[in-house]
């Protein structure tokens, strides 16, 4: 059971919720050129060019600005990865990860107990996908809300969830951050295949340890 990008479409309609009252702009509206290139690829690093980061596939992984054929058979819905910016992703196991970048609007706020609780009240919806996809009394192990250090980016958080799916144990999580003027999103899934599970658990925070973002001057 993927989530389709919708942790991101929950995420933004809480904050928005959050930040409705509008008072004094704390930034210029954010112009982005959708229609500039996404980034470009050098071996196996992707350096950003429409947003400002960079972020590298480690080992046996692959980076890609086209998401790979796999995440539609594991329930990815289309057009929600296309919105991504970029892929990365382990194509013996299917353990991915994708990034997205979403400007903030003009009024919102953000400090590391919003991106928090945000990132915490997404567990909900993410409970109720998954008792629709593998029906009901299906569970999952909800792990705690953490902060998480990007590169570059002064608040992060990240929650997952652990459960079992075609027999196959899944660890399916989500980072939500703010570096100025965009909001984050990382979602991933890690699947525990034999011992290669522990290997993707472990390039995965290579991933992370690999994200930079660097803003425009």
């Amino acid at each position: 059971m993927q989530k389709k990008l919708s942790c991101i479409l929950i995420l933004g309609l809480l904050f928005i919720s959050m930040a409705g009252c509008a008072g004094v702009p704390v930034r210029e509206a954010v112009q982005v050129d959708m229609n500039a290139p996404v980034g470009k690829i050098e071996g196996n690093q992707f350096t950003g060019n429409r947003y400002p980061f960079k972020v590298a596939a480690p080992p046996g992984w692959k980076v890609s600005m086209e998401y790979p054929k796999f995440m539609i058979d594991l329930g990815y819905e289309k057009d929600g990865l296309e919105e991504s910016e970029v892929f990365l992703y382990n194509p013996e196991t299917q353990s991915n990860a994708q990034i997205d970048f979403v400007a903030a609007d003009r009024y919102s706020t953000f400090n590391q107990k919003s991106i928090e609780a945000l990132t915490t009240a997404a567990t909900g919806s993410f409970e109720e996908e998954l008792e629709k996809d593998l029906g009901k009394g299906a569970k999952a192990e909800i792990g705690p809300t953490e902060p998480v250090s990007l590169k570059g980016v002064p608040f992060a958080a990240q929650k997952y969830a652990t459960y079992t799916a075609k027999g196959v144990q899944r660890n399916q999580g989500w980072i939500y951050a703010f570096a100025e003027p965009y909001q984050i999103f990382i979602l991933y899934i890690i699947l525990d295949i034999d011992k290669e599970g522990k290997k993707d658990h472990e390039a995965f925070k290579a991933i992370l340890d690999s994200f930079e973002y660097i803003p425009k001057k």
